[in-house]
């Protein structure tokens, strides 16, 4: 049974529709009905608190304010050991920081439960599988990389088979009392 969990994520919009397609092929009980849903992300911290604490989300909102948005470049692809076919983003580092900072306010949350010693930033495209490799990927994107894409907000995703939804999000560089829904 998926008792569902918490990721904190960058939404991706220019690549929402690709993923959302993607997901409809694999598992479209992952689908969000939530049209402000990042379906596609790159994820700072997931799993992250089940059922955060207000001090827990002032927490969060602290640190989507003192950082600065940013834009990136997804352009390259990757697979994982796991077969996860990916895009990685250019730069990276603003990702990493953001991880490293919500890790370190939360430090019995390691990123992806620590299952990967390295936490790389990327947005999820596919899986390696029977016809699905790469290549295959890479040519289903088309024209949609090298995608030019900004990082604004800071989500609190809920992940649950039929219940894919925002909780909270905040603006990056803007400092707030609490998340926006």
């Amino acid at each position: 049974m998926d008792r569902g969990h918490t990721v904190l994520a960058v939404p991706v919009p220019e690549l929402d529709d690709f993923v959302r397609r993607r997901t409809a092929h694999y598992d479209a009980a992952y689908l969000s009905a939530d049209p402000h849903f990042g379906q596609a992300h790159v994820t700072v911290l997931g799993p992250w608190v089940r059922e955060p604490t207000s001090a827990d989300l002032a927490i969060v909102a602290g640190i989507a304010a003192a950082a600065r948005p940013f834009t990136y470049r997804l352009a390259r692809t990757g697979v994982f050991p796991n077969g996860i076919i990916h895009l990685l983003p250019e730069p990276a580092d603003p990702f990493a920081a953001l991880t490293a900072r919500v890790w370190g306010s939360f430090p019995d949350h390691a990123p992806y439960a620590g299952q990967f010693p390295d936490a790389t930033p990327h947005v999820t495209l596919d899986a390696v599988g029977p016809g699905v490799d790469e290549a295959d990927v890479r040519a289903l994107l088309g024209d949609l990389v090298p995608a030019h894409c900004r990082a604004d907000q800071l989500q609190l995703q809920w992940w649950q088979a039929g219940h894919c939804h925002v909780r909270c999000t905040w603006p990056l560089g803007v400092a707030t009392t609490e998340g926006a829904v």
